[in-house]
């Protein structure tokens, strides 16, 4: 019997939505360590996938993707969290079930080849990545010439993008705010990337400015304040613009967390996920719950500096 637990992630941004000088895509984002999915696995003689959750179609396609062809699964979802909420469970899904395979059948493969075979990662490397080692993760894109289009990472069937950056990242409190609703995702996303894209180069040039000129320079140093500006100006910029555009409640959030004191507010993905930096973390999670009544999600996590915890159980 194999264990699997899988970090969550913060997509902060895509970066180059112009592709002008060759490559696409390119990605900032940052693993959290809550909430998780967590599965239990061992060989059987067919593929059998329980649990409540709606992940459990995507890990059975990418359990086949892996299993030898007299090879079976069982698998047990203990814990999930929902999909198209910009938390990246998609990419966790897939990779945790592909990786049980792995591991249970010996396949002897990486984290990266297991991402071809489940096909994830084609746009944005920060969920493979995450998973792989956690932590702040910068990576590089694609080379334009191969991917001859602007799509979304569920419609691109590449290899994830090389990291170039990954990085400790700081003991600071987040706070992690989903909205009832959820995000773009399928035939609706691949829409946005076909209307927005591409970006004007003068957006894709002043986002690169401030994530090399301020954002990492305000992690290396730890400073809480200055990365957190970065994080307010990088909403207002490139396609994450266009993705705050689509999300109106969440933009309201982030103004109301902003107003509150939080140090640098932000959506992650297509939302409607928002997140938070701050000392005074109770007063920015009272704030959010005041503005979602009853309804959605708020909590506090911190960041993940390791990837997946894979174990034998006992």
């Amino acid at each position: 019997m194999l264990e699997i637990t899988t970090p969550s992630r913060l997509h902060l941004t895509l970066i180059d939505m112009n592709a002008s000088i060759g490559r696409v895509d390119g990605s900032i984002g940052l693993t959290l360590d809550n909430p998780v999915i967590k599965i239990k696995a061992q060989k059987s003689d067919i593929v059998e996938i329980t649990g409540s959750s709606e992940h459990i179609e995507r890990m059975r396609n990418s359990a086949k993707a892996l299993l030898p062809d007299d090879g079976g699964i069982q698998l047990w979802i203990e814990e999930d969290y929902p999909s198209h909420i910009g938390l990246g469970s998609g990419t966790q899904a897939s990779l945790a079930a592909g990786m049980a395979v792995n591991e249970l059948y010996s396949l002897g493969l990486s984290v990266q080849e297991i991402a071809v075979k489940v096909e994830r990662g084609g746009t944005s490397g920060i969920g493979v990545a995450a998973f792989e080692n956690g932590g702040f993760i910068l990576d590089g894109g694609h080379k334009f010439s191969m991917k001859r289009a602007f799509l979304p990472s569920a419609a691109s069937k590449l290899p994830p993008a090389p990291v170039i950056l990954r990085k400790e990242f700081p003991d600071w409190d987040i706070v992690v705010i989903v909205p009832e609703h959820k995000g773009a995702s399928q035939k609706n996303e691949v829409n946005i990337f076909r209307k927005v894209c591409p970006v004007p180069l003068h957006d894709v040039e002043a986002l690169s400015h401030v994530i090399l000129m301020q954002l990492l320079p305000a992690l290396f140093e730890k400073d809480i304040v200055n990365f957190g500006k970065s994080i307010d100006a990088i909403q207002e910029l490139g396609f994450k613009k266009r993705e705050v555009e689509l999300q109106p409640a969440s933009l309201h959030l982030m103004h109301a967390l902003r107003d509150g004191g939080a140090n640098g507010a932000g959506m992650s993905s297509f939302g409607p996920t928002v997140y938070a930096f701050g000392e005074d973390t109770e007063n920015l999670k009272k704030i959010a719950r005041e503005l979602l009544g009853s309804k959605g999600m708020v909590f506090g996590t911190k960041a993940r500096n390791r990837g997946a915890i894979i174990a034998k159980c006992p």
